[in-house]
């Protein structure tokens, strides 16, 4: 896909989770932390970082509930909107945790990624097309 007509950008793992979606970028570098897996510096830029996306864009969970369901919105993923490049410019620093862990990462990019069942601004919740 040309990345002019790509609206929508999303950093996730090339495999399935158990639930049925690819992990995104903040899922995979938080369940390292989770695991114990991170260094010092690695922990001090994902708290930081983690605190700074926490307070710059809504977390559509807060707004609506059931967003993320797994009965209502089975495999709902977050899209980040390719015109927030504020948020996207931070994303390789989570690339580089996730680098250093040999745990693949990938960039999708789409113009129409699924049914939207959130959108601000900054992102789009879809529950995704595919079976």
């Amino acid at each position: 896909m040309n990345a002019e007509a790509a609206l929508y950008v999303r950093y996730q793992s090339p495999v399935r989770h158990q639930r049925g979606h690819f992990t995104g970028v903040f899922g995979l570098v938080n369940g390292l932390a989770r695991e114990g897996k991170l260094t010092a510096e690695q922990e001090r830029f994902r708290r930081t970082n983690n605190d700074w996306y926490d307070s710059a864009y809504p977390d559509p969970s807060t707004i609506d509930p059931t967003v993320y369901d797994h009965d209502v919105n089975p495999r709902a993923v977050a899209w980040f909107k390719a015109t927030a490049t504020h948020l996207i410019e931070r994303v390789p620093g989570y690339l580089e945790i996730l680098d250093a862990h040999g745990v693949e990462c990938r960039v999708v990019r789409s113009s129409d990624p699924g049914r939207v069942v959130y959108e601000d601004e900054f992102q789009v919740v879809v529950v995704p097309y595919e079976a």
